[in-house]
């Protein structure tokens, strides 16, 4: 699995480990990820926690501005997190590899984005129209990612960038309301069964779990059995720890 290491110049992000605000803490937090063997990394200057504070398109982008250089000297791939087509644009023009689009790709303008820069595009499953106030999932929730993904890439193939197009459940995203409980057997549910989405043909990119609890740990696990093409890593150095331990179980078989 390739990883996009998370670096968040949000100061609301739940992981405080991977908020890195200046350019001198994010070469710091480019450094360290780096040395855990990441592919690449994550940039996100709006938060789409539940106790994210929505800024302006102005402020998000003057907290990505002094950033995206140090990314990109790195000479990695790295992806803008966002869902406005007005920051992609100058994220993208400042040398962005990937966009990773927080909303979907509900707007014509990040699709026509998509197309002028032939770049690769993390697509994920949303459940309501906001990224920020998401809903619940009525019924399977596998059956709704194939219907959602179905509807989307139909105007992928409009805009002719279907095979740029990397497929996310979304599990990074859920309602701040579900009991954890719930949340779980709804991740486990996705996870175990992952393989459903590849009948589309097209890489999948999952936001990796990073809490050190077992259930977290447990999904963690069947996650990296299902291997999935990227995933967006916290802490990298878990992400290998534990697909080195599917590895030698997979061996012994």
């Amino acid at each position: 699995m390739k990883l996009f290491g998370v670096i968040n110049a949000s100061p609301d992000s739940l992981n405080l480990d991977s908020i890195a605000t200046t350019p001198h803490a994010v070469s710091a937090r480019a450094e360290l990820l780096a040395s855990h063997d990441v592919f690449g990394y994550d940039l996100g200057g709006q938060g789409s926690t539940f106790q994210a504070e929505e800024v302006d398109p102005e402020m998000e982008w003057e907290r990505l501005a002094p950033l995206i250089p140090v990314l990109a000297a790195t000479g990695k791939p790295f992806s803008i997190d966002s869902w406005r087509p007005s920051v992609m644009r100058r994220a993208l023009e400042a040398g962005t590899t990937w966009m990773n689009a927080a909303d979907g790709m509900q707007l014509d303008g990040m699709w026509e984005l998509a197309a002028e820069f032939g770049c690769p595009v993390v697509l994920p499953f949303l459940s309501g129209p906001d990224p920020l106030r998401m809903e619940h999932v009525v019924g399977d929730p596998v059956a709704a990612l194939l219907e959602y993904f179905s509807h989307v890439l139909r105007t992928a193939v409009r805009f002719g960038v279907r095979d740029n197009m990397v497929l996310d459940p979304g599990t990074g995203f859920a309602p701040h309301h579900w009991p954890w409980e719930e949340r779980y057997l709804y991740q486990k549910q996705v996870y175990s069964n992952l393989d459903a989405l590849r009948v589309f043909g097209l890489p999948l990119y999952i936001a990796l779990p990073w809490k050190d609890t077992a259930q977290h740990n447990e999904l963690l696990d069947i996650v990296v059995s299902r291997e999935p093409e990227y995933g967006r890593a916290h802490y990298p150095e878990k992400i290998n720890a534990a697909e080195a331990a599917y590895r030698s179980r997979s061996s012994t078989r």
